[in-house]
C-alpha cells in the first residue's frame, strides 16, 4: 500500500471515531438538556439548596394580670465552621472577648475539618452584631492592605434561638417549674402543660455555596407559630406577700417546709401558692430535686385539729348535735385498750360544742364521732374531697389516703374524728375550709384562669366544677364557731385581724414519718377565713417538722394574720364588724344567756302587762 493511500485510510479512521465522538456528545446533550433537563436541574437544585428549621417561641406563663413568670426571649447559638476558618489565632483574639470564652480554648475550637462547632450554647443577640461587627471592622482594615483578601476572617454563623426566661425568680417556683436542656417542659406547668406552651417550628430554605448561605436565597416555607400564653390566677403581689411570710416562719422555727395557699372560695381561684424552701427555675443545677416538689400538692400529711370541723359539720347536718349543746368534756378517754388525751391536762369539763371547737379538744372531737356511725363519718369525709385528688391542674397532685370502713379498727374512728388516721395535702385542707367558707359548697381549686393563643386570642378557663357537701344552714352554724377560734377564748388570737371577722381552726398533729414506719415531728397548721360573716379568701397555713415550738396557733396564726391583712386590703374588702362570739362557749355562759334571755322575755311581758292596765 502506498504511502499516499495510508494516509488517507488514517485520516478516514480519524474521521469515524471523531463522528463517533460527535455523535455521542449529541445524544449527551440532548439527554441532560432535553429528555433529563428537569429532573437534572431539580437534583442539582437540591444539591445546591439546604433547609432548616425556624424555631418556634415557647408561650409565657403570666399571672391573672399579666406580670410573666415564665417568657422566651430570642437569644443566638454562636457556631463555626472550621473548614473555612484561615487565621483562628486572629479570629480568637477578637471573638473571645466578646463572647466570654478562654482564647486558647477558642482557638482549639476553630481548628479543624467539622462544619459545625457550637461554640456558645446561647448569646444575647447584641452579643451576636458585636461579634459581627468587629469581624466586619477587622476585615474592612485588612483590606486595604497588600493581599488583603487572603487576610480576611471568616467562620463565625449563628442560629436564632429562644431561651426560657423566669424574671420572677423563685417566686411560685413550684407552680411554675422549668424546662430542660431540649426545651421541653421538666417540672411544675411547664411540664403539665408542655403541649399548650410549645410552639409549631417553621422552615425555611436557603442556597448553599460551600458551606455559607448565599445572601437573598432565603425563603420561608412554613412561617413558625407561637405556643399559647397561659394566664394563671396566681396574683404576683400576694405570691410575693405569702412567699415572704412563710420563708420567715420555716427559717425562724428551723422547719423541714411550709406552704401558703390562698383561695377564693366562691370561684376556686388560688390568688397564691407559696412555698419555701424555693429555688431559682433558671438555675436548677445542683439543687436537690425534692425541692422541684410542690409539697402543697404532692406532699400528703395527718391534719391534725383542721380536721375536727369535717368531723363537727357532719354531726351538725345530720342532727345530731347543735352547737351550743352542752358535752361533759374529760381529759382523757380510753377506747379499745387505747388512751386518748387533750393536749393539755384539765378537770372534767362541761363545754359546749363550740366551746370545745374554741379549746380544740380531742376528747370532744371523739365524743363528737361517735354520733355518727362509721360509714357516715368515712362518707362526710369523702365529700369534703378527702383521698381524692384536688384537680386543680397542678402535676403530680397526691390525693391522700383513707382507709375503706371495712378495714376501720376499734380506735380508727376516735382517732379519725380528731383528724389523725388520714392524709391530704395543704390544697386539699383549704379546699375544706373553703366549702365552710362558700354555703358548704365544694368548688374545684384551680390555678389555670385561661390561654391566648399565638394571635393573643384569650379563652378563659371553664367555670369549675362543684359539689354540694352540707347546708348552707350549717355552714353558717360552723362559720359562727370558728369565729371563737380566733379570739382570746380560742387557740389562734393570733390570727385575729382588726376591724375583720375572722374564722378558722389550727392544727397541731403528729407528722408521720414513712422511713421509720414511726410519728416523729408536727405539722402545725391554721386555716381561716375572712370576713367570717361574709367570706372572700380563705388562707390555709401549712408548717412541716418545726423545732422548738411547733403549735398551729402559735406559728401559723401571724402568718395567717400578715397574708390575708395584706389581701383584704389589696382587694379593697371593707371592715364589716368586731370580732365577736355568738355562741356560748360552756354550760355557765349557756346558763346566763339563757337567763338574759328568759329574764328580758319576763320584763317585756311585765312591760306590756302594766301597759294593758294603764290602757
Amino acid at each position: 500500500m502506498s504511502h499516499h493511500k495510508l494516509v488517507e485510510k488514517r485520516i478516514s479512521y480519524l474521521v469515524a471515531i471523531s463522528l463517533v465522538i460527535l455523535i455521542a456528545f449529541a445524544v449527551r446533550l440532548i439527554d441532560i438538556q432535553g429528555v433529563r433537563a428537569a429532573g437534572l436541574a431539580n437534583k442539582a437544585e437540591n444539591e445546591l439548596t439546604k433547609k432548616s428549621v425556624i424555631m418556634a417561641p415557647r408561650g409565657a406563663i403570666t399571672d391573672i394580670n399579666g406580670t410573666e413568670f415564665a417568657r422566651s426571649v430570642s437569644a443566638y447559638r454562636i457556631l463555626v465552621d472550621q473548614a473555612i476558618v484561615d487565621h483562628p489565632k486572629e479570629l480568637a483574639q477578637i471573638a473571645a472577648p466578646i463572647l466570654d470564652v478562654d482564647q486558647s480554648w477558642l482557638k482549639d475550637q476553630l481548628i479543624g475539618e467539622r462544619r459545625y462547632v457550637v461554640i456558645s450554647q446561647a448569646v444575647k443577640p447584641e452579643v451576636w452584631r458585636k461579634l459581627e461587627a468587629a469581624v466586619d471592622a477587622y476585615n474592612e482594615e485588612v483590606a486595604k492592605s497588600e493581599n488583603g483578601l487572603a487576610k480576611r476572617l471568616m467562620g463565625f454563623f449563628a442560629e436564632r434561638i429562644y431561651i426560657r426566661e423566669y424574671p420572677e425568680g423563685e417566686l411560685a417556683a413550684a407552680v411554675i417549674g422549668f424546662i430542660n436542656r431540649a426545651g421541653v417542659g421538666a417540672a411544675g406547668l411547664e411540664y403539665s402543660m408542655n403541649s399548650t406552651l410549645s410552639g409549631v417550628d417553621g422552615l425555611y430554605t436557603y442556597a448553599n455555596a460551600a458551606g455559607t448561605i448565599i445572601p437573598g436565597t432565603q425563603k420561608i416555607t412554613a412561617e413558625a407559630v407561637r405556643g399559647n400564653t397561659v394566664r394563671l390566677t396566681i396574683d404576683r403581689d400576694v405570691q410575693w406577700v405569702a412567699q415572704e411570710a412563710i420563708r420567715t416562719v420555716v427559717k425562724s422555727s428551723r422547719a423541714l417546709s411550709g406552704t401558703v395557699v390562698v383561695m377564693d372560695p366562691k370561684s376556686g381561684q388560688v390568688l397564691a401558692h407559696a412555698t419555701y424552701p424555693s429555688f431559682t427555675p433558671g438555675d436548677t443545677k445542683g439543687v436537690d430535686p425534692y425541692r422541684w416538689q410542690n409539697p402543697s400538692v404532692q406532699e400528703v400529711y395527718e391534719p391534725g385539729s383542721t380536721g375536727k370541723v369535717m368531723t363537727i359539720a357532719a354531726a351538725v347536718e345530720e342532727g345530731k348535735i347543735s352547737p351550743e349543746t352542752v358535752m361533759t368534756i374529760p381529759w382523757k378517754l380510753k377506747r379499745s385498750n387505747k388512751t386518748f388525751s387533750d393536749h393539755e391536762k384539765h378537770p372534767t369539763q362541761k363545754l359546749t360544742l363550740t366551746g370545745a371547737l374554741a379549746v380544740s379538744s380531742n376528747t370532744g372531737a371523739i365524743k363528737v364521732g361517735e354520733m355518727l356511725s362509721n360509714d357516715t363519718l368515712h362518707s362526710y369525709l369523702k365529700k369534703f374531697g378527702i383521698a381524692e385528688k384536688a384537680n386543680s391542674g397542678l402535676p403530680g397532685e397526691e390525693s391522700g389516703k383513707l382507709l375503706d370502713v371495712k378495714d376501720w379498727s376499734g380506735t380508727t374512728a376516735p382517732t379519725v374524728a380528731f383528724g389523725q388516721g388520714y392524709s391530704l395535702t395543704a390544697l386539699q385542707a383549704t379546699s375544706v375550709f373553703a366549702t365552710i367558707a362558700n354555703d358548704g359548697l365544694r368548688v374545684t381549686p384551680t390555678v389555670i384562669a385561661g390561654i391566648s393563643d399565638g394571635a393573643g386570642r384569650y379563652t378563659p378557663a371553664s367555670q369549675q366544677k362543684s359539689v354540694r357537701v352540707i347546708s348552707p344552714d350549717t355552714a353558717k352554724k360552723m362559720r359562727l364557731m370558728m369565729e371563737s377560734v380566733a379570739t382570746n377564748r380560742g387557740t389562734a388570737a393570733s390570727a385575729a385581724i382588726e376591724g375583720y371577722r375572722v374564722a378558722g381552726k389550727t392544727g397541731t398533729a403528729q407528722r408521720y414519718n414513712p422511713k421509720c414506719g414511726c410519728y416523729s415531728g408536727y405539722t402545725a397548721s391554721f386555716i381561716g377565713f375572712a370576713p367570717a360573716d361574709k367570706p372572700e379568701y380563705v388562707v390555709s397555713v401549712t408548717i412541716q417538722d418545726p423545732k422548738g415550738l411547733h403549735w398551729g396557733g402559735y406559728l401559723g396564726g401571724p402568718v395567717f394574720k400578715k397574708v390575708m391583712s395584706f389581701v383584704l386590703k389589696d382587694k379593697a374588702i371593707r371592715p364589716t364588724a368586731p370580732a365577736t362570739i355568738t355562741y356560748a362557749l360552756n354550760a355557765k355562759e349557756l346558763k346566763a344567756k339563757i337567763e338574759l334571755m328568759t329574764g328580758g322575755a319576763q320584763a317585756s311581758g311585765a312591760k306590756r302587762d302594766k301597759a294593758s292596765e294603764n290602757g
